[in-house]
């Protein structure tokens, strides 16, 4: 067993290789230092709680060499970004936020209260309540990725939040600010990192403080969200971004080489694969990558993620290669088979899913309206992505007429009893006592 097959089934990352080989195995993890990113958040989260806008600045002229008088971007400065924007890309952004709006939208309509007489006289259901205030962050990163505020204010929006605040590095491409003010975001703060974490959580001078903070970032916007979690919700912990590819053997190397180096250009960690029942599809997707890389503009970045993450394995039939993919739970999962929408149907553990070769993750990432902010490290097998139910609470209630406690009453007494638990028998028992004096 190669070595990092070892280390990977150590980790309980992968269990079972059965019908697995590989033509490219990606490189293991080398172990990080995160005591010392966990200290440097702790101390800034310490200090953002105690000190407000003056740790903030002080973080932000060491870290983002920023000397802003004000965080907050004001109306005028946000008109004049939008101003700034190039009219075809303003029209894109534009496309994009009413297709996230439009689905956000549908996926909300499914989500409906609930009234139901579970017994005569007991009333049992649930509302949908919307997050009073909500916090994004939203990555500069190395390209201006104007997607991102997209993704996190509109459905915040369209779900009914009260109050919907973006953060975003003060050296920020402008357009991006035009994003947060095109998608909806009702204050705007130019501040990134582990402090803009903190401001949101617990509020500062200027910032007010959220219920719940979401949107993708660095490690150090990681870790600030792991340790204000609890008091403040979070979306999730996101990790590098991922795709997988499974085909068979009608696969388009060149498609395939393609969507793996659009998402290897992210990062030199992105982890990309693909996993095949067709060896000959395998090699020469390792020849159209390389083909690909000697052209490619972002080959700085998407030659050391090919080289260290990228993956090519063959599964000896299609059982194997769907156990296998589950169990990787890639954030991106595309599907390249001759029925692939049968296929689809058996998969189980995925951040999105893109059904057919002409379904490219890309399209999500940008502007076809399901959302881009997913599930990675394997956290797939547990939960979806951020959606528009993210942004609400489904929260349950009773209520209850004479013939409901006469039904209830007796056995909640009864096993409030058998538990000793004394004062719980009480007050199951005085409202019937109550009826029948």
């Amino acid at each position: 067993m190669h070595v990092w097959t070892q280390i990977l089934l150590l980790s309980g990352l992968i269990m079972n290789f059965d019908g697995i080989t590989w033509i490219k195995q990606p490189q293991p993890d080398a172990p990080g230092d995160t005591a010392e990113v966990s200290r440097l958040v702790a101390e800034i989260l310490g200090r953002v709680r105690a000190e407000g806008d003056a740790a903030v600045a002080d973080y932000s002229r060491r870290f983002d060499r920023s000397e802003l008088e004000r965080f907050e971007v004001t109306a005028e400065e946000r008109q004049a970004a939008v101003d700034a924007l190039d009219p075809q890309t303003q029209a894109d952004t534009e496309f994009a936020i009413a297709n996230v709006r439009r689905f956000a939208e549908a996926q909300l309509a499914t989500m409906l209260p609930l009234e139901i007489e579970v017994l005569p006289g007991a009333h049992l259901g649930h509302r949908i309540i919307p997050i009073e205030r909500v916090g994004c962050y939203v990555p500069g990163g190395r390209f201006p990725l104007l997607s991102a505020p997209i993704m996190t204010i509109v459905p915040a929006k369209v779900a009914g939040v009260d109050e919907v605040i973006a953060c975003l590095p003060p050296n920020a491409h402008q357009a991006m600010v035009a994003g947060c003010h095109l998608s909806g975001a009702d204050r705007i703060f130019r501040i990134g990192g582990a402090q803009a974490i903190a401001a949101m959580a617990y509020g500062t001078e200027s910032v007010p403080a959220v219920v719940k903070i979401v949107g993708p970032g660095n490690a150090f916007v990681n870790e600030a969200k792991r340790q204000v979690f609890g008091p403040v919700g979070i979306d999730q912990l996101a990790g590098p971004s991922e795709i997988y590819i499974l085909a068979d053997g009608t696969g388009d190397a060149e498609m395939i080489a393609t969507d793996l180096l659009a998402q290897a250009e992210h990062d030199v960690k992105t982890r990309v694969g693909l996993i095949t029942t067709s060896a000959d599809l395998g090699r020469a997707v390792l020849a159209e990558v390389e083909k690909q890389l000697a052209t490619l503009s972002t080959a700085s970045v998407a030659r050391p993620s090919w080289d260290a993450k990228g993956e090519i394995a063959v599964a000896a039939d299609e059982a194997a290669m769907i156990a296998y993919s589950d169990r990787i739970a890639a954030e991106h999962l595309q599907v390249h088979t001759a029925d692939p929408r049968a296929f689809a149907q058996r998969l189980r553990n995925y951040g999105s899913l893109f059904i057919g070769e002409l379904a490219s993750v890309v399209y999500s990432d940008k502007c076809v309206g399901t959302n881009h902010t997913l599930p990675t490290m394997a956290s797939g097998r547990y939960t979806g992505g951020l959606w528009v139910g993210s942004y609400v609470k489904v929260a349950t209630h009773q209520w209850m007429d004479e013939r409901g406690v006469r039904a209830v009453a007796p056995p909640a007494a009864r096993q409030s009893a058998s538990e000793g638990l004394e004062g719980h028998r009480r007050a199951a028992q005085l409202r019937l006592d109550r009826m029948q004096g």
